[in-house]
């Protein structure tokens, strides 16, 4: 009998775990397949390097990434973003001193964030936001994708749109031309006053400002500064940080660009 490389199948053991779990930290991964925690550091470094693992920046769980082999032979496109960005968001948030979030466009004007820095100790804000989509038209990564849009897509978008959207949003619905008019004046789009994402917002308000992310001349999705509302105004975080913000986009763009 064929004796076993015992490394190729910690490693298969690992990924599947992952692949029937979903994101997983190292502390689940030890649970569940009884490997050691530094040996499970290697081996999911070294998926990592592959790109069949991607470590989420915000709270450090492990999820497929980019390269896994999918149906059809496919990447997973938001694998591809998350993948991009890790590096930008984690260094925007060590120079800044803020929250970052990483968002995916998901489709009918909706985004997801998929990646974040957030850590309540550093930035004074709920962390625990991936998989939250928050909204359209009341939040900065929501009105930030928006803008990115063309006016025919635009509008493709809000004709989808109108028919799903929370009351709250569906009553701002007439104030989004002023809202993408000042987006392009000021280069950034902000968190409307007083908006709570009820799903994720705890304690103090956050306030944030988004940028769109774009590939050619359509956007793939947003990412942030976010930061407790009681610490800072919007208009002084947008000066002092706007164009860092700006150039992690762009970076984004760019590297998700030779991705696909």
């Amino acid at each position: 009998m064929t004796k076993l490389n015992r490394s190729i199948e910690r490693g298969l053991t690992v990924l599947e775990v992952i692949h029937n779990s979903g994101a997983s930290s190292l502390a689940y991964l030890a649970a569940q397949t009884g490997l050691a925690k530094p040996t499970l550091l290697r081996i999911c470094a070294t998926l990592e390097s592959k790109r069949w693992l991607i470590r989420r920046s915000g709270d450090g769980c492990y999820q497929l990434g980019s390269a896994f082999p999918h149906a059809g032979g496919m990447p997973d496109l938001v694998s591809q973003l998350v993948a991009t960005g890790k590096e930008e968001i984690v260094r925007l948030s060590s120079e800044t001193g803020l929250g970052v979030d990483l968002a995916a466009h998901i489709g009918r004007g909706r985004t997801e964030i998929v990646d974040s820095t957030r850590v309540f100790k550093k930035h004074g804000v709920y962390p625990d936001t991936i998989g939250f989509r928050p909204s359209p038209i009341l939040s900065a990564l929501g009105t930030a994708y928006l803008s990115g849009l063309s006016p025919s897509n635009l509008a493709d978008v809000l004709q989808n749109l109108v028919n799903s959207l929370p009351r709250e949003d569906t009553a701002a619905v007439p104030t989004l031309p002023d809202i993408l008019k000042t987006i392009a004046v000021q280069g950034y789009a902000a968190r409307a006053q007083g908006h709570w994402g009820r799903a994720v917002d705890y304690g103090e308000l956050p306030s944030a400002i988004a940028v769109p992310i774009m590939v050619g001349t359509e956007p793939i999705g947003a990412v942030n500064l976010v930061w407790n509302a009681s610490v800072q105004p919007v208009e002084e975080v947008a000066k002092a940080h706007l164009a860092r913000l700006q150039t992690a986009a762009k970076n984004i763009g760019r590297g998700y660009g030779e991705f696909a």
